[in-house]
């Protein structure tokens, strides 16, 4: 690095430094939507006329908040497709199966803020973190009395996980909570979102009946308006805008990562409009690329823009990687760091 160069990446602030700690009570005080969604309607959602799925889909889940029934191009357990007579207010939940970039999000959110009485609004990995500083019962007890829990990014590769999430589902639903869900489908991979769809009534076992699952077809929003790759500069510094920004090796950050939980990753990126990161390179371990992929999701929500040099960050991914059982996680990071580091 050149004297010039140090002294400039002096002058910033470094994400590497921070080390926030957060509090049981602080985690369900943010179980609400992320701030780009924080005015989220059905009325604000721009279905694409070229999908019909995505206005059906819309009209569904606004009939799921209200309780009243709707139809939809909805299926059971294993492809069935239920009829008029499976009424959406009869169903404990609502799960949204589909692409990258068509709205899960903003109907979950738009779903959280028309309907009444306590509700939550969280990610997966929000909820589990939950558990972690709560224990079981404690969440329970927490989220007793909640009307609505919105579930965004439900995973399945943890079976540890996935199972504890799902007797948190049913203890709730028992007691009259609803729920609605999000996960991803990689767009125009085959079969793909049935096999998520059937893989989630299959791993929350005796409440697929309660849920009713909603395809939801359709393009990459974000990808429909930039250009294909994540952007890169030469020099990160001068590029930073202003206002409260790091700038971080890229190594260094990854690094970092393992010594901070993911459930924290909220609070590292708290409050920064842009992180600079430099030199880029391709993920050689899967650990590190799963925990680059939860600040992805974090930086996406809080619409901090990314100013990099190096490997686009699109391209972080071997091929050995995305052939894996995350290839879903991947190409969710790999979609939203393209609006990210092109963002105004």
């Amino acid at each position: 690095m050149s004297e010039h160069a140090g002294r400039t990446q002096a002058a910033h602030a470094h994400l590497v430094d921070r080390d926030p700690q957060v509090t049981p009570q602080q985690m369900a005080a943010a179980l609400v939507p992320p701030q780009q969604f924080a005015d989220a309607s059905f009325d604000s959602y721009r279905p694409d006329p070229d999908y019909p799925s995505q206005a059906a889909v819309r009209d569904t889940v606004a009939a799921f908040v209200r309780g009243t029934g709707a139809e939809a191009p909805r299926r059971g357990l294993f492809g069935r497709r239920r009829t008029a007579a499976s009424d959406a207010s009869a169903k404990s939940g609502v799960y949204l199966d589909g692409g990258f970039g068509v709205g899960k999000t903003h109907l979950l959110a738009a779903a959280y803020h028309a309907a009444s009485g306590r509700k939550t609004f969280g990610t997966f990995i929000e909820y589990t973190a939950l558990v972690g500083a709560l224990g079981f019962q404690g969440t329970v007890d927490l989220l007793r009395g909640t009307a609505l829990v919105c579930i965004d990014e439900f995973e399945l590769d943890d079976p540890g996980d996935t199972m504890m999430m799902t007797r948190l589902i049913r203890e709730l639903a028992d007691t009259g909570t609803r729920f609605a869900a999000t996960s991803n489908t990689p767009p125009g991979a085959l079969g793909e979102g049935r096999f998520a769809a059937q893989d989630f009534l299959r791993e929350i076992q005796a409440m697929s009946d309660r849920f009713d699952t909603l395809r939801i077809d359709g393009l990459d929003y974000r990808r429909r308006a930039v250009d294909e790759s994540a952007a890169v500069v030469s020099d990160v510094a001068a590029a930073l805008p202003s206002g409260a920004v790091t700038l971080d090796a890229f190594d260094e950050v990854v690094a970092h990562l393992g010594s901070v939980h993911p459930s924290r990753y909220v609070a590292l990126v708290d409050g920064l409009d842009a992180v600079g990161l430099t030199d880029a390179r391709p993920f050689t371990d899967q650990t590190d690329a799963l925990r680059w992929v939860a600040l992805v999701d974090r930086l996406y929500d809080a619409q901090v823009r990314i100013v990099a040099s190096g490997t686009p960050l699109d391209a972080l991914y071997p091929e050995a990687m995305l052939e894996g059982g995350y290839r879903k996680k991947y190409l969710r990071a790999a979609s939203r760091v393209v609006a990210l580091t092109r963002a105004a």
